[in-house]
């Protein structure tokens, strides 16, 4: 019988697949299209979905996207900014205190939530919402809504070609039709990193991919992780690898399109890492464009976290000690 996780990670493309029709039904209003800047705010699960934005459409949207994981945001948010406000449970006190901040500079707003106090003040104000179905226990799993409705509400104010939009269609397809080679990779992956601590490197135009992974082992593996980014980790971290370890597994995510200088670096690095951890595994990415490499590495990376979740024997649904957090922080 299929986990709760396990199940969602199966959805992942259904997912997908029903956040385009979602998007399709989006509404922003005229006035929207003044936008000289963008503020996309969110946290955990969902602010995870605005990394991965930011990364698709850096090299089409001419309008500056920042991303903000703060109860704070910049001075610069005024009238002219559309603020993207995202929570799936609409509750995350963060993003409630930040949108607060921005409503206040005049900013344009529009939410991206399934409910709570964020679809309540969207109704109270007349804020554009994009409106998610309520039915996943986890707002982790949730990140392909975050990532296409925020495609889509670009596309809408003309910020984006569709073509991003199509991208995530055929990403659909490429994991559905690998998704057994998907399994069985990750699995035997996970094995590799039991009781080891994952370190995870990855060109820097994926950085998402590697955060996804991190924030992943973190809740569903209940492991702790780091990862860094090529070429900026040669300039630094790479000195910090001075002493033999079997404690740490080297993930490193890669792409047959990488810069040419930098599969360069990977390759010299790989080599170094080498020297200092008996477990370096190499992980190549499918598909034809930056989107369909990421979405592939994203759900790849998600199992290998809930495979990693069996053999470490923890629910990789349970996250007790954020509810201790919350709960803590609200009697403050």
């Amino acid at each position: 019988m299929a986990s709760k996780m396990e199940e969602m990670i199966i959805n992942f493309p259904t997912q997908l697949r029903e956040a385009l029709g979602i998007g399709e039904s989006v509404t922003i209003k005229p006035h929207h299209q003044t936008i000289t800047r963008i503020y996309a705010i969110g946290m955990g699960g969902s602010g995870i979905g605005s990394d991965f934005v930011a990364s698709f459409i850096a090299d089409e949207c001419a309008i500056a996207y920042c991303i903000g994981k703060s109860y704070q945001i910049p001075a610069w948010v005024d009238s002219n900014t559309l603020c993207i406000a995202g929570s799936y449970s609409g509750n995350t006190e963060e993003t409630l205190s930040a949108l607060a901040m921005a409503e206040k500079a005049g900013a344009k707003i529009v939410v991206i939530t399934s409910g709570g106090t964020l679809q309540a003040l969207a109704e109270e104000k007349g804020f554009d919402m994009v409106l998610l179905p309520d039915t996943w226990t986890s707002p982790r799993a949730c990140v392909g809504y975050a990532i296409v409705c925020q495609l889509e509400i670009l596309n809408r104010l003309a910020c984006i070609s569709r073509k991003k939009i199509d991208l995530i269609k055929s990403s659909i397809d490429l994991i559905k039709y690998d998704m057994d080679e998907i399994r069985s990779k990750a699995e035997k992956i996970a094995k590799i990193l039991f009781g080891k601590m994952p370190v995870i490197y990855v060109e820097d135009r994926m950085e998402p991919v590697a955060l996804r992974f991190r924030q992943q082992l973190n809740e569903n593996s209940k492991v702790l992780s780091w990862h860094n980014v090529f070429p900026e980790m040669t300039h630094n971290e790479l000195v910090g690898w001075t002493q033999k370890t079997n404690d740490l597994a080297v993930v490193i995510f890669r792409n047959k399109d990488d810069h040419k200088r930098n599969m360069s670096r990977i390759d010299i690095s790989r080599d170094i890492l080498a020297k200092y951890s008996n477990t370096v595994i190499e992980i190549f990415s499918k598909g034809q464009s930056l989107v369909e490499k990421s979405i592939y590495l994203l759900h790849l990376s998600d199992w290998i976290s809930y495979y990693l979740a069996v053999l470490q024997n923890v629910d990789p649904v349970e996250i007790r000690v954020i509810d201790v957090l919350k709960k803590k922080m609200s009697e403050i």
